[in-house]
């Protein structure tokens, strides 16, 4: 079974060579008694030929009989196609092999579908191909995902190495941190009644590691969350987690925008431009209405606060007089939007609590809109001026509270960008990356319904030391050392530095996340312990590995670039788990089953 070559190799040169090939039946052709074989491996294909006029007529014969996915290996002579027989698609397709011998390794069944078919992925449902994902891995384009975020995990441990990093492993057997997503918990087998927790991440070992000494420490972690699935999101998952000590955020600025630079010439041949933009959460929410903004195209957000704070228009003064603010967008070319594209947008504004969507339609030089009556001159002037209105514009608009007037434009937003890419009105290059920082966002959030404050980002992050003053009395006004890394509307990863400090983030657990002493020492308290010995300043960052690979893989699923990923519900169709265990198995983990209701009791 030793091959001479891959199946991406032989070219003219190789012309008059008995070569070996070893690999999967892509096709098979039956031309009036010659049968062609294509040979695939994970590099290529190569056409193989049994001529009866040069080929043993029971090699033909066994040739002939075989399905696709069969595995085989071939012996025999390379030689130049026949004039007009070239297949230009491929690299190997100047020549062929005249067949010698054949060896049939394994027979394959009927297929559940055909790998050789190039639109595979639009034509078989998902849960099919994730059924016999075996079948599905051999098409080329999952090797190519999975051949390059091999080459990328290789990039980055290269690149780590470089800046001086040490690659350590962390436990995948915690506590439960009942605060954040929730956990997969592993029952203990030797101490009935406890638990382990699979971690969410890394984070508290890898800031013990500073306390350690390791200084600079990464690895390519495994994490776990127990949440509601979609595209961009499985319960389990990979990250490139990254911690350093005596740095600050420029530090990490300075090392991702290297990480990335070298991930993508690697993976893309791309040459990223450095240092990335910067933008506050403010700034982010203000023109984008979200925090993790996609800037390839305008559509930004104008604010109309002062403009209409006296207007006759109710609903927008209202608003205003309660605190809140007009904020408007300007969806050039959309005045031909559908009334069932207005009742999307309009559904998205409902979601976020607004009873409906204001908008006007310029068309045929009139603003078209029931609202138009209630704007003064003034007003309409300074819409015409802000939002440079012109024939064709659709203008949507949103008066509500500043962080809920964001997002719902923000939302209709990318709504919008997405129908002009649909109607060729908005065209983005596929090879365009606009990375950028989001910072300076709020440490803390209001929990209306328990309330009390909240980490926005997570209790170890150290609030702007110009901040710390704030913390007791006006804990709103505080901003976190947090930054998010984003491209093109994807947050590739978050990261903050920590605190240090034992008194600061007692008093965060504590005076301002209400955690009891009590509580705070039974969930955290190692960790304070460890930082009374002397802990490092010290923060990092982790990058969605998953989802950077799909950006590079240019797909919009994370699953398209994971071996064996779960299914929307947490399932692996291949492998039918998770599964039911053995009663045996229970009592061993002193656990009992109660099945779910199926009636109302």
């Amino acid at each position: 079974m030793k091959r001479t070559h891959h199946c991406n190799e032989l070219r003219l040169e190789h012309a008059g060579q008995t070569v070996t090939l070893t690999g999967w039946v892509h096709s098979r052709r039956d031309l009036g008694g010659v049968i062609f074989l294509d040979i695939r491996d994970r590099e290529g294909r190569t056409q193989t030929v049994f001529d009866p006029t040069m080929t043993a007529p029971a090699l033909c014969d066994l040739a002939s009989g075989l399905h696709s996915e069969s595995v085989v290996e071939v012996t025999g002579q390379v030689r130049q196609r026949p004039a007009g027989t070239e297949n230009t698609k491929i690299p190997t397709g100047k020549v062929e092999i005249v067949a010698g011998t054949l060896v049939v390794h394994n027979r394959a069944d009927v297929l559940p579908f055909q790998v050789d078919d190039p639109d595979v992925a639009a034509k078989v449902n998902e849960e099919l191909r994730l059924k016999y994902r075996y079948l599905d891995l051999r098409r080329p384009e999952m090797i190519h995902n999975l051949r390059l975020r091999s080459k990328v995990a290789t990039a980055t441990r290269v690149f780590m190495e470089e800046q001086g990093f040490l690659e350590i492993e962390t436990p995948t057997l915690f506590k439960s941190t009942p605060e954040g997503a929730r956990e997969f918990i592993v029952p203990n087998r030797r101490d009935p009644g406890t638990f382990y927790a699979l971690p969410q991440s890394p984070q508290q070992f890898k800031q013990i590691l500073m306390v350690g000494g390791v200084e600079r420490y990464f690895q390519l972690a495994r994490c776990y969350r127990d949440e509601d699935l979609r595209a961009d999101r499985q319960p389990e998952f990979t990250q490139v987690d990254i911690e350093m000590s005596f740095i600050d955020r420029e530090d990490i600025y300075s090392l991702i925008e290297g990480l990335l630079k070298r991930v993508w010439k690697a993976a893309l041949d791309v040459d990223v431009p450095t240092p990335f933009r910067r933008v506050s959460f403010e700034e982010a929410l203000n023109t984008y209405g979200i925090d993790k903004p996609d800037t390839r195209f305008g559509l930004e957000l104008v604010d109309l606060t002062d403009d209409f704070k006296s207007s006759t228009f109710k609903v927008f003064s209202g608003a205003i007089a309660a605190g809140g603010v007009v904020k408007a967008l300007n969806a050039k070319g959309l005045a031909c939007a559908t009334q069932g594209q207005i009742e999307t947008m309009t559904d998205y504004a409902k979601s976020f609590g607004a009873k409906g969507l204001a908008f006007i339609k310029v068309e045929g030089g009139e603003w078209k809109s029931p609202i138009v009556k209630f704007f003064s001159e003034a007003e309409k002037a300074a819409l015409q001026s802000k939002l440079a209105i012109e024939e064709g514009d659709l203008i949507l608009f949103a008066a509500d509270q500043w962080l809920n007037a964001c997002e719902i434009l923000g939302k209709i937003r990318l709504y919008c960008a997405e129908v002009l890419q649909k109607d060729g009105k908005l065209k983005l290059d596929p090879k365009r990356f606009d990375f950028l920082w989001v910072i300076e966002f709020p440490l803390l959030a209001f929990d209306k319904e328990q309330n009390r404050w909240y980490s926005s980002h997570h209790p170890f992050t150290a609030p702007v030391a110009e901040d710390i003053p704030l913390l007791k009395n006006e804990p709103r006004k505080v901003r976190g050392q947090h930054y998010d890394i984003v491209v093109n509307g994807v947050e590739l990863g978050g990261g903050s530095i920590r605190i240090h400090q034992p008194d600061v983030q007692k008093t965060i657990f504590e005076d301002i996340l209400q955690i009891s002493p009590e509580e705070t020492r039974l969930r955290f308290g190692y960790m304070l312990e460890a930082f009374k010995y002397g802990a490092p300043p010290h923060g990092g960052i982790a990058l969605g590995f998953d989802r950077l690979i799909a950006i590079l893989c240019g797909t919009p699923s994370i699953r398209d670039v994971i071996a064996f990923p779960k299914t929307a519900k947490g399932t692996c169709l291949m492998t039918d788990s998770p599964a039911p265990v053995t009663p045996r198995q229970l009592q061993d983990l002193y656990l009992e089953v109660k099945a779910a209701r199926t009636e109302p009791a």
